[in-house]
């Protein structure tokens, strides 16, 4: 097993009365592509803003390549970790290729000179997530899933080797999200560390190879998606009847709100 690049041990942090983490632990190798799952408010975003060094625990620490996050500065972060943001509103008209080139900046700091090895870095996330065509829009104009692919584009032009995403898929429609997953996939298998909220259960179990659910600032469960995504976890987990049912398209997951009402729609994944 590959030692860890990036962990999480006996986080806690109260935000006034809230206890929002209590005693979390993780820890991400190479080739991990794992799934954060659990209600809002559970504590997603606290747990990947404490990874990124944006929140400090009150209790536990974060640590990076083995040693305390703290101890790294934050260019030698940027470079090892790149973080994709659920929204993203620009305060300036900036182009698709300016915002993904300000991924380079931890690699070869702010100056308006890059590098050939920048100028590949820029052009083959842009390739590889069908932007080309897209370099010179205005990135302001762009709806918002074309918004989030940049974001990510941005992310692997970063060239850094664990992935932090904060629910890249909320404006994505089915086939973008398809995309995503993915690319995602061949991410984790050509060894980078890879954790991404979502409120979707039936994307970890199609894609991902790791579930790691939160659920009242503790972790509920962490291991292979078929194993920890039961019926029982995401009932406790959403506070809805939760059932898997299996027909010959595949497998289905149905919610319940409560008692012998309606069903929610059958989802497959």
């Amino acid at each position: 097993m590959s030692p860890a690049v990036l962990e999480a041990e006996g986080l806690g942090l109260r935000l006034g009365e809230r206890q929002v983490m209590a005693g979390v632990s993780l820890a991400l190798g190479p080739g991990d592509c794992a799934a954060l799952l659990g209600a809002n408010g559970a504590g997603k975003t606290t747990l990947l803003r404490t990874l990124l060094g944006f929140v400090r625990p009150d209790q536990g620490e974060v640590r990076l390549d083995g040693r305390p996050l703290a101890a790294h500065g934050r260019r030698a972060i940027a470079r090892r970790i790149a973080y994709v943001p659920q929204t993203h509103v620009p305060s300036f008209p900036y182009t698709v290729r300016e915002i993904v080139a300000m991924a380079r900046a931890p690699a070869s700091g702010w100056g308006p000179a890059r590098t050939s090895e920048d100028e590949a870095a820029i052009s083959g996330a842009l390739d590889r997530l069908g932007l080309t065509g897209f370099a010179e829009r205005s990135y302001a104009g762009l709806s918002g899933g074309e918004r989030q692919a940049v974001l990510i584009a941005r992310a692997l032009a970063q060239g850094a080797q664990i992935l932090l995403m904060d629910e890249p898929t909320a404006s994505l429609d089915l086939g973008q999200q398809a995309r995503l997953m993915g690319l995602l996939a061949q991410l984790a298998g050509e060894g980078r560390a890879i954790l991404m909220s979502t409120h979707q259960p039936e994307l970890a179990l199609r894609w991902f190879n790791r579930a790691v659910l939160l659920h009242g600032g503790e972790v509920l469960g962490d291991g292979a998606p078929r194993e920890v995504l039961t019926p029982e976890t995401l009932s406790r987990l959403y506070a809805v009847e939760v059932r898997l049912v299996e027909a010959e398209e595949g497998l289905f997951l149905s919610a319940t709100a409560g008692g012998d009402g309606d069903r929610g729609a059958l989802r497959p994944f």
